[in-house]
């Protein structure tokens, strides 16, 4: 079966991308995507996820620069649809990085949702042979510490979603760097719940974390595999913190930055 890439072009000429796809399609690769739109008020960054998380796609390959990923809208957009893809295919799904422009993309400088990310420049003629080599290699499944999703649904809003991979939570707390939280909620996981039930809800905590300051809204509901804590968050943080309930001073947190 032929493999599958989607391409997620930014602020490139279209030629490049037909070029990109040419050269692909020259080794057996079939490819298809879209050009990435820079619009946050609007949540575009959610419109190609349907098309992300189809089995049918072997590898998610990202057309951008070191400057693209420098500015603050691009980064926090395609962070959250990384975050969106992951949730579905798993930390092992292929995603790659094809930098155009003169500067490198140091990899340790992305956002932790790409801190895996492997990086090919486009003005390198191995990158085709490279990504063809990685597309049939076969993935090895991961499992993860955490369940993390995000939604971007207009008039509904920007929320996350957290929840255990394994062993219930006694609880759970959320917090922004940036940004502010505006509701949450406990349900199933996978679907934004119509109806809720919170035990022991709090909101405004205050975590210091080393420099970094994260505005906390947390719940005792016990949270299963099967259910999650949502947050629907407003603007656009800059690291978000989250753990299992606890009230203890010091506990271990997942930290995301964008």
């Amino acid at each position: 079966m032929q493999k599958k890439i989607w391409i997620s072009a930014f602020d490139c000429p279209e030629e490049t991308v037909q070029t990109v796809m040419g050269k692909l399609q020259t080794y057996g690769l079939a490819a298809d995507g879209h050009f990435f739109t820079d619009d946050l008020e609007k949540m575009a960054w959610s419109a190609p996820r349907r098309e992300l998380i189809d089995s049918g796609i072997s590898m998610w390959l990202i057309i951008a620069s070191a400057e693209n990923f420098q500015q603050a809208s691009f980064r926090y957009g395609i962070s959250m649809l990384a975050l969106a893809v992951r949730a579905e295919r798993g930390s092992s799904f292929p995603v790659l990085i094809l930098q155009t422009g003169d500067d490198a993309i140091v990899p340790e400088s992305l956002p932790t949702p790409f801190l895996d990310t492997k990086v090919f420049p486009l003005s390198a003629d191995s990158y085709a042979a490279k990504l063809i080599a990685i597309a049939h290699t076969p993935v090895q499944a991961s499992e993860p510490e955490y369940r993390l999703d995000v939604y971007g649904i207009q008039n509904i809003g920007q929320w996350f979603e957290v929840g255990p991979v394994k062993e219930g939570w006694q609880g759970a707390i959320f917090g922004v760097n940036g940004g502010e939280i505006k509701l949450h909620a406990v349900g199933d996981s996978g679907q934004l719940p119509e109806k809720t039930v919170l035990n022991y809800p709090q909101e405004g905590l205050e975590i210091t974390m080393g420099e970094r300051k994260f505005i906390a809204w947390g719940v005792q509901n016990v949270i299963e595999p099967g259910t999650s804590y949502y947050l629907k968050v407003e603007g656009t943080p800059e690291e978000i913190m989250f753990c299992p309930y606890s009230s203890e001073e010091e506990t271990e947190a997942f930290i995301i930055r964008f």
